[in-house]
């Protein structure tokens, strides 16, 4: 019996397998033609220029701001505190009038001790005539000698009296002065101990403190071994300060006034003050201050993004990208970090391009490179003058 075509449905299994198959058969052959090596692609880096430029050589340190004096306002007498002529945390002047005691007891001594100078004067001056006549009388034979010498000493002892009411007058009119308390300098009043209408002993506990805010002291120690530098650069100059205190990104300037005449063995530190004119009163006693040290200045000094030194086992190096924008690795000797800065003693010349972000996909040499500066980048700039920078650690 003879058999018809075999007829296909359209849902058996066997269609789109092997469709599917014939499929894979062609793409498979067209891609064994097509296939190669890969294009190389450059890889995306961000680089910046090495730049040459007076870097200052500076010690970091911690401080304190100190106050330039201060004085605990004390009474020379006693009594009762009849003024106050000023606020808690008023600026006051040299001279200016702080507190009264009431006077009116030393007015009453320096009174008395008047009184009796102005008696004691008329009984010296009678005393010395009677000695003058009783000398008289004894040339002439008339009186002894004996009572001749009693009226003289009778006068001399008056006379030694009377300097002693002088002084006596004198210390009245100082005690009266001392009823009235002015401010010995200019600064800063803090908190009033004592208030108006209470009793006040002699030399007892301050009626108030002020402190002279300007100018103003910061004491900062630094490590014995900068020792040798900052006196060598202070007998040639003014050595500089910058202290920045928390919440005031700019820093005040001044100067150091005082080296310690010996080194804390406990901490092997030596104690430095800087003198600030502080006319802006940045600077408040008893804050902390962040201090930079400036030692001297490092002429034509090469600095690079202290991000483009990368640490491997050989040593610090640094990718630089050549004039056919491939990239090398280069080792490199930095001689300090300053801020974001890496001060580079050798390996890198000023202009040349370092990498500083994409380092990890870079081999060590020949790898093809696309570049782009980093943002706020002032890589164009290869002669930049001195700025800003810092040696940790002190």
């Amino acid at each position: 019996m003879r058999k018809g075509p075999t007829i296909y449905r359209m849902n058996d299994w066997r269609l789109p397998v092997m469709a599917l198959l014939g499929l894979s058969t062609l793409l498979a052959g067209c891609s064994k033609k097509k296939m190669g090596p890969p294009p190389a692609t450059a890889v995306p880096v961000v680089v910046a220029t090495a730049m040459q430029k007076d870097v200052p050589v500076e010690v970091h340190a911690i401080g304190n701001v100190e106050p330039y004096s201060t004085v605990s306002v004390k009474t020379m007498v006693g009594g009762e505190l009849t003024h106050v002529d000023f606020t808690e945390g008023q600026d006051v002047k040299k001279g200016e009038r702080l507190f009264v005691i009431d006077p009116r007891f030393y007015e009453a001594a320096l009174a008395q001790a008047q009184g009796n100078l102005a008696r004691d004067l008329a009984q010296a001056a009678n005393a010395r005539a009677q000695a003058a006549r009783y000398a008289a009388l004894y040339k002439e034979g008339v009186t002894s000698r004996e009572q001749a010498d009693q009226m003289q000493t009778a006068a001399n002892a008056l006379d030694e009296v009377v300097t002693a009411d002088r002084a006596a007058v004198e210390t009245a009119k100082v005690n009266l002065t001392y009823c009235t308390i002015y401010s010995p300098l200019d600064g800063r009043t803090g908190n009033l101990m004592v208030h108006r209408g209470n009793v006040v002993k002699a030399n007892d506990a301050a009626l108030v403190t002020i402190n002279q805010i300007q100018p103003i002291y910061v004491t900062f120690a630094v490590s014995e071994q900068h020792l040798p530098e900052i006196r060598r650069f202070m007998a040639t100059g003014k050595l500089t300060v910058r202290a920045t205190v928390p919440d005031e990104p700019q820093p005040a300037e001044g100067t150091v006034v005082f080296v310690d005449n010996s080194v804390d063995p406990a901490t092997a530190t030596i104690k430095l003050k800087a003198l600030f004119a502080n006319r802006d009163r940045r600077l408040w006693p008893g804050q902390f201050a962040d201090v930079l040290l400036t030692l001297t200045t490092q002429p034509g000094a090469i600095v690079v993004p202290a991000q483009a030194v990368q640490t491997g086992q050989k040593g610090e190096y640094v990718f630089v990208v050549n004039a056919d924008n491939t990239a090398e690795q280069r080792m490199v000797k930095v001689d300090r970090t300053v801020g974001s800065e890496a001060v580079i003693a050798s390996g890198v010349q000023a202009g040349e391009q370092v990498v500083t972000d994409g380092q990890l996909r870079l081999a060590p040499k020949g790898t093809k490179v696309e570049t782009r500066a980093a943002s706020g980048s002032s890589s164009s700039n290869s002669n930049g003058s001195s700025g800003n920078l810092r040696v940790g650690g002190s």
